[in-house]
């Protein structure tokens, strides 16, 4: 997200509001969190807002491509302000720590589709699973 997420807001057609810029905040300080987590940190800087307004925003957010949801199997919706590139996640199966990763590099069996059946694809979306180093450490 740009240094000023309010003319990032109107160059792409959408009113800037106390709660959209919140959200947006929200996400630049809390990469990969549910919009339960967006939700408390909005309220905790601008008062009360509706679990409904934070999932329309988010909705609405991602439509334009100003936030990127990410949908892990098994786990809530998860959203982050890093979009405009093609990266990956790594997840704890633990405890659920999210961290970006870049594009992978070698040999790309998976990414490049044996048969794209007749789809342009543009894009491939992949996670990684595993323990972090925290968890590991504890279970040791």
């Amino acid at each position: 997200m740009s240094a000023d997420p309010a003319k990032k807001l109107r160059e792409n057609g959408v009113q800037v509001t106390a709660q959209r810029l919140a959200i947006l905040r929200a996400l630049a300080q809390r990469p990969h969190s549910t919009a339960d987590k967006i939700a408390e940190a909005v309220r905790a800087e601008i008062g009360a807002i509706s679990r409904q307004a934070v999932y329309d925003s988010l909705s609405m957010l991602a439509d334009k491509c100003l936030i990127r949801r990410i949908q892990p199997a098994g786990s809530p919706a998860l959203y982050e302000d890093r979009v405009g590139d093609n990266h990956h996640h790594v997840i704890c199966r633990t405890c659920g720590k999210t961290a970006d990763v870049d594009c992978a590099v070698g040999e790309t069996p998976c990414l490049t589709a044996a048969d794209d059946l007749g789809y342009e694809i543009d894009e491939a979306e992949v996670i990684y699973w595993g323990i972090c180093p925290a968890c590991r450490k504890k279970s040791k």
